[in-house]
């Protein structure tokens, strides 16, 4: 049986890991950058991600963690739908709209961006390089985050180009 054993101290800078180290070495991972929209009875709301990855191919789903203060996962979570868009190079700005980083808020975000719908409601980019329509199938509390998984129920391929990633706290096109 193996037995469990902590990081020396030298490893992660101090006794356990901390959320300043965690978070300083998760920057250096290359991740896709997705804008997560709802839209219901809760409302329309959205935000930049890079916290997604597929979770199976039968039944196609997504995970997506969203913090628990932010007002666009509270709306996904009562609205039961959502669209994980999959931003291109070309889609900085709405990147940028959608993490708070733009004097744009609440509904008036969607007015950037070409917007159109699927299945469910949710609003999806007609930019996106992909787009998966969701319905909620499971959602629970970890530590901070909402862990968010969506069974696929549309999918919006795009145009190929370029696509945008997040490493190093910039953006970059892939």
């Amino acid at each position: 049986m193996l037995k469990k054993q902590p990081f020396p101290d030298s490893a992660t800078g101090a006794s356990g890991l901390d959320s300043v180290l965690f978070r300083e070495g998760m920057s250096h991972v290359a991740a896709a950058v997705h804008v997560v929209t709802t839209d219901g009875p809760a409302g329309r709301a959205g935000f930049t991600a890079t916290a997604v990855t597929p979770v199976t191919d039968s039944p196609a789903s997504l995970l997506v963690c969203v913090n628990t203060e932010g007002r666009s996962g509270q709306s996904l979570l009562a609205n039961g739908v959502f669209c994980v868009n999959t931003l291109g190079a070309a889609d900085r700005e709405v990147a940028d709209i959608f993490a708070g980083r733009a004097d744009l808020h609440g509904q008036d975000r969607f007015s950037r961006g070409r917007w159109e719908t699927l299945a469910t409601g949710a609003p999806v980019l007609g930019t996106s390089l992909v787009s998966f329509d969701c319905r909620l199938s499971e959602a629970r509390i970890v530590a901070t985050h909402h862990v968010i998984i969506g069974e696929i129920v549309a999918i919006r391929i795009g145009e190929t180009q370029p696509a945008l990633v997040y490493q190093n706290r910039l953006y970059h096109e892939l």
